[in-house]
């Protein structure tokens, strides 16, 4: 994928953001002082009477997101996963979550991949953390264009979201006319073999692996699962049925993830084996953030050598 444009999903989130901003005069965003971080100064730089930094305030600024959304605005706020996931959660699951108010929390930074900003910035918990809160909406873009449709979707739905965005620019491989639908998963490439599924910066590094494997004579089905709750269960268990064994990737801790959510559907339903690809219950550290991925196996390579080895081929 040398070729082909990267775009970091932080990016493609201030994008959207703006060009929402053009179209609903009750989009409003928010920000914990990383507007330049979070992007979301692409949105100030455009709309500086409707964003609004709430300073190094997480917790605040979730409580004023959620007063603004009984006013009948939709407040955007942002901040870095770690923060929004992490040290403003009481604020997320009382303040937003109970009520079910209407705010969208996007969070940017998330998982290994933030590098060199080390193992107190590096959230790999969020998913299992938001994943609890009854009613939330969890979601991971893939790449630039589901991003920034992600965003739409999210604003034209009503109830709390949670969307994680990633600092290092990744593969677009999704055309513009890629219909994104919350709750539904996504077939990449088909197989019988096995099922990979994927989401976030991992569903490129999948995409990979699955031209490997079947160079090595193992048919792999590739699904994007951009949306971890409410989870396509229909094609979980689909996959589940035909390809007999799932393996799942995604820059999360292996607990209360993306493989959990997958290994509660397939355990209830259509018991088969599942591997979860993911970083395996520890903190991450300091390093560059490619160097980080490939040392906690979160790379093509690593994915066909795992899968190999859970086929048996």
């Amino acid at each position: 994928m040398a070729d082909v444009k990267k775009i970091a999903t932080r990016d493609s989130y201030g994008n959207a953001l703006k060009a929402l901003g053009a179209e609903h005069d009750n989009l409003v965003v928010l920000d914990a002082d990383l507007a330049g971080a979070t992007k979301t100064g692409t949105f100030l730089k455009a709309f500086p009477e409707r964003h609004f930094d709430c300073g190094i305030a997480e917790a605040n600024m979730i409580n004023v997101a959620a007063g603004l959304s009984t006013m009948g605005l939709v407040p955007f706020a942002a901040t870095f996963a770690m923060f929004a996931a992490g040290r403003a959660y009481e604020q997320v699951r009382n303040t937003i979550g109970y009520p079910h108010l209407n705010v969208k929390i996007g969070a940017t930074h998330g998982g290994i991949s933030v590098g060199e900003d080390g193992a107190s910035h590096q959230c790999c918990e969020d998913f299992a953390l938001m994943r609890t809160i009854p009613g939330m909406t969890v979601m991971c873009p893939s790449d630039d264009v589901e991003a920034r449709k992600m965003v739409k979707a999210a604003y034209e739905m009503t109830g709390p979201v949670y969307i994680r965005f990633g600092r290092a620019a990744t593969p677009v491989f999704h055309d513009e006319d890629f219909d994104f639908q919350i709750g539904k998963g996504e077939v990449i490439q088909d197989g019988t073999d096995v099922a990979i599924i994927a989401n976030g910066i991992m569903v490129p590094e999948a995409i990979e692996a699955g031209k490997a494997l079947a160079e090595a004579g193992i048919s792999a089905r590739v699904i994007n699962m951009a949306t971890i709750k409410p989870l396509d269960e229909e094609l979980v268990l689909k996959a589940a049925a035909e390809c007999g064994k799932i393996v799942t990737v995604e820059e999360h801790n292996i607990l209360g993830g993306l493989g959990e959510a997958v290994c509660g559907v397939v355990s209830e339903k259509c018991p088969v084996p599942v591997k979860r690809i993911g970083v395996n219950d520890e903190f991450g550290h300091s390093g560059p953030a490619g160097a980080l991925l490939k040392q906690f196996g979160l790379c093509a390579e690593n994915i066909v050598n795992v899968t190999k080895a859970f086929v048996g081929k």
